[in-house]
């Protein structure tokens, strides 16, 4: 990669996020080489592009030039990419995706029609499975990249974007119990409850806030398909307990309310798009995972705690 381009890829992520720290996680480099490159920069156009302060890094007057600039170089670079690899015949290939049940609406769909358009030579299957299921289609080559919950443990699996993901309640649009942005498990003792059940991944959050609170839901219908329980909940059941991800469509749609579950044992669910350590993704794989690594932020709640890397 050219000197520029990679100064230009730092900085644009420090710019957008406000911290070296933060961009040097999204980037997988060291902080140490972004700073540096960074500095580098400024001694050269004799200008600082951030103001540095207490809280993080702050773009100065430069900095908007430089992030501007930047913005339009990126976009005609891609371009110039694309008519590059028309001419040499490379936007061929067939790629395999494995994701977990509720990427099967929304991102990632979305994701794929975007590539259909603008790489209509590359073939795409996608294999929905379990959470196990995903992680060990990857690890064994069987697709080329895939998405599942929970990565950090797994040395055969490199993680090349991650947004992490929280547990809630999921209400009809309208619901009193929807305009709480966040409450404690224990808000919906006495209320009907529709949970997941196995193998869904949020099911063993669940047994974890029922262990430490000894609350009894009372539960009025479990299923392993979450369009079942969002249907479930819709129908006016009672009250569901899904991820973020698992209704963001719905949500944006303004069909359901998610209210984050804020108990302190519980955690967010890291949500990886991810490739075999042993394999490197083909050329045509590798123009699929980056338009879904692009849109990989757009799984994430919003809100503060969100965390997007790529």
């Amino acid at each position: 990669m050219p000197a520029f381009s990679r100064f230009l890829r730092y900085f644009l992520a420090v710019g957008r996020l406000g911290s070296i720290r933060k961009a040097a996680d999204e980037l997988n480099v060291s902080a140490s080489a972004i700073d540096r490159q960074i500095l580098n920069v400024e001694a050269e156009i004799g200008m600082p592009l951030f103001e540095r302060l207490p809280t993080g890094l702050r773009l100065t007057a430069a900095g908007e030039i430089m992030m501007a600039a930047g913005g339009r170089w990126q976009k005609s670079l891609a371009e110039v990419r694309a008519q590059i690899e028309d001419l040499r015949g490379l936007k061929r290939g067939h790629v395999e995706i494995a994701v977990i049940d509720a990427l099967a609406k929304g991102v990632i769909p979305a994701a794929v029609h975007a590539l259909q358009s603008r790489y209509p030579g590359i073939t795409i299957e996608l294999k929905v499975a379990s959470n196990d299921q995903v992680r060990r289609m990857i690890a064994s080559g069987e697709v080329d990249f895939g998405v599942f919950f929970g990565p950090e443990s797994y040395r055969d699996i490199t993680v090349r974007a991650f947004v992490e993901v929280h547990l809630g309640f999921i209400t009809p649009a309208g619901h009193p119990f929807g305009e709480q942005a966040e409450a404690r498990f224990s808000a919906c003792v006495g209320s009907p409850v529709v949970v997941p059940s196995s193998p869904l991944a949020v099911n063993q959050q669940i047994a974890v806030l029922e262990g430490t609170t000894r609350l009894t839901l009372e539960r009025k219908a479990a299923s392993n398909n979450i369009q079942m329980i969002t249907s479930l909940v819709m129908e006016g059941v009672g009250i569901g307990i899904l991820t973020s991800l698992d209704v963001v469509t719905e949500v944006r749609a303004g069909l359901l309310s998610f209210t984050r579950i804020s108990d302190p044992v519980l955690r967010p669910m890291t949500l990886a798009l991810c490739t075999a350590s042993a394999r490197p993704p083909s050329y045509a794989a590798d123009i699929v995972l980056g338009e879904i690594q692009s849109a990989f932020g757009l799984l994430a709640w919003p809100g503060p705690s969100a965390s997007i890397s790529g």
